[in-house]
């Protein structure tokens, strides 16, 4: 699903106030991290990234791989942080999204 304009202006300003969730460092963009990432989309849908000063990774590989393996949406790239959106799997955890399909 291809967000619309509307729909990452909404996003981004409802990710303004998050803090970043998962922090990318030096061991770079492991297993462990994409696990935490899917998990913390399943029960928030909008988190923040960031990565860390001592990390080699490139903020844009690290989205599009994240893109590619686990099917979340970019909705912003900004300096070191990265705002990720996904639908939770599960319904009682949906209140972005349905949020996002009205507009």
């Amino acid at each position: 699903m291809a967000l619309t304009s509307k729909q990452r202006a909404f996003l981004k300003s409802q990710a303004h106030s998050l803090k970043p969730i998962v922090h990318i460092g030096k061991n770079g963009l492991n297993d462990q991290i994409k696990t935490s990432i899917r998990n913390a989309l399943d029960a928030r849908e909008l988190i923040k990234v960031t990565l860390l000063q001592n990390t080699d990774e490139n903020i844009h590989e690290v989205a599009e791989i994240l893109e590619e393996e686990i099917g979340l949406e970019t909705v912003l790239k900004i300096g070191r942080i990265l705002i990720l959106y996904k639908e939770s799997s599960r319904k009682d955890n949906r209140k972005i999204s349905a949020k996002v399909k009205t507009i």
